[in-house]
C-alpha cells in the first residue's frame, strides 16, 4: 500500500499514541543469535518500528542484518541510512534523510541525487524526513562523519524556524538527533518549541537511556522515541520503555 508507513505515524499521532522505534547499527551487532535475540525483545516488548543504521558500518552486514531482521519480526524495518550504500530492498521504508541543520550541500541533496536511482527502482517506500542534529554534550559519530555543527540545546527558536522551514520545503517527518552516544538527551524545551510550529510527525534521538528520558521527550512533544545504545546493553529495556510513554 502506498505511503503504508507515513499513514501509519499519521494515525498514530493524531490518536495521541506515542511510538518507540528501537534502533539497531549492524556494526554493533556481534552475531546473528544477538540480533535474533534483540528482535525477540522487541516483539515481546511491543516495539513498534525498528530502525536500521548507522554512521559506519564497517563490517559488511548490512545487508544481512536488515534481511534477518525480517525473518524475525513483523515490527516495519525502517533504513536509517548514513551513506548511500546503506540500501536494503528487505525494508519496509527508508526515511530519505537531508540534514537541514548543517550546511554541508553532499547532506542536504547531493547523496540523495546518487541515490535516487536506485530507490526509483526499489519498492521501498520513501519518507522525506528533515533531519536535525542537536548538542547532545559532546562529538558524536554522526556530526564528526557529517562535517556539520549540531543546534545549541538552547537554541529552541532555531530549532523550529529550522524545522518549520524543512515542513515548508515539503519534508514529511521531522528527526532531532543528539546522536549516538550523546551525554544527554534533546531538552524538553527545545522539542516542545519545535512541536508547537510543525504538524509532521517528531523523531527525537540520541542520549534517551531510561524511561524518564523517553516519557520527558514525549511529553514535551515527540511522537517517535529512538532508543539505541541503551537497547544494546539492555534489551529488556524496550517493555518499560513502552510502558512509560503510554
Amino acid at each position: 500500500m502506498k505511503n503504508r508507513i507515513l499513514n501509519y505515524l499519521l494515525e498514530n499521532k493524531g490518536n495521541g499514541k506515542k511510538l518507540l522505534a528501537v534502533l539497531i547499527d549492524p556494526d554493533s551487532v556481534s552475531d546473528e543469535q544477538q540480533l535474533a535475540d534483540t528482535c525477540k525483545m522487541c516483539n515481546e516488548g511491543n516495539a513498534d518500528l525498528i530502525l536500521v543504521g548507522g554512521s559506519l558500518i564497517t563490517n559488511g552486514f548490512f545487508e544481512q542484518c536488515v534481511s534477518l531482521i525480517k525473518s524475525h519480526t513483523k515490527i516495519p524495518v525502517l533504513l536509517f541510512p548514513g551513506s548511500v550504500m546503506q540500501i536494503s530492498k528487505d525494508a519496509d521504508a527508508i526515511l530519505f534523510l537531508s540534514l537541514i541543520s548543517g550546511r554541508n550541500a553532499d547532506l542536504l541533496i547531493g547523496k540523495h541525487v546518487l541515490s535516487a536511482p536506485t530507490l526509483k527502482q526499489s519498492n521501498l517506500e520513501i519518507l522525506p524526513t528533515g533531519y536535525m542534529l542537536i548538542d547532545g554534550g559532546n562529538i558524536t559519530s554522526v556530526s564528526y562523519i557529517s562535517n556539520t555543527v549540531p543546534i545549541p540545546a538552547d537554541k529552541s527558536a532555531i530549532a523550529a524556524t529550522t524545522a518549520m522551514a524543512g515542513e515548508m520545503l515539503g519534508l514529511k517527518i521531522i528527526y532531532m538527533d543528539a546522536g549516538s552516544g550523546a551525554q544527554f538527551p534533546i531538552p524538553a524545551k527545545l522539542i516542545n518549541a519545535v512541536r508547537k510550529n510543525v504538524s509532521a510527525p517528531i523523531f527525537v534521538g540520541g542520549g534517551i537511556r531510561t524511561p524518564e528520558a523517553a516519557k520527558a521527550a514525549c511529553d514535551a512533544g515527540a511522537d517517535i522515541v529512538v532508543v539505541g545504545n541503551a537497547i544494546e546493553k539492555d534489551p529488556s529495556l524496550i517493555a518499560k520503555l513502552v510502558a512509560a510513554i503510554n
